[in-house]
């Protein structure tokens, strides 16, 4: 009995531990990121839990960034940033972090002529 015991629990925890991916990690954000079509640069500098990211935008000078923020959608980690500044009222990226590739791809909201790109970032560090 206490064999089979051992044996049913050992195969609970094996089927548990796989049934669910593990969360991606929140710190793979963090670095530099260039956009190659255009040499747009995104920096993640830090990040909290709660889900706001310290973000810098340079197009190649700096652009003012409003807002930033990371989150889980089931099990790929993705990032939001709105830029708010000369030309960029409130123009958006929405992205996810392809761990495969160590790459971010998503789209970008160019406000101010209301249109969508899709777009990459490679880390640069």
């Amino acid at each position: 009995m206490i064999l089979l015991a051992v044996v049913f629990s050992a195969g609970f925890w094996l089927w548990y531990k796989h049934a669910e991916p593990p969360a991606p990690d929140s710190s793979k954000l963090i670095g530099r990121w260039l956009r190659p079509d255009g040499g747009y640069l995104l920096v993640f500098r830090d990040f909290a839990p709660d889900g706001r990211l310290t973000a810098a935008y340079f197009n190649p000078r700096p652009i003012k960034v409003a807002q930033a923020e990371w989150k889980l959608q089931g099990s790929q980690l993705s990032a939001f940033v709105e830029l708010r500044d000369v030309n960029y009222p409130g123009s958006t990226y929405t992205l996810t972090y392809d761990p495969a590739t160590d790459r971010l791809a998503g789209v970008y909201f160019q406000a101010v002529q209301r249109q969508h790109f899709e777009v990459e970032f490679q880390r640069t560090q």
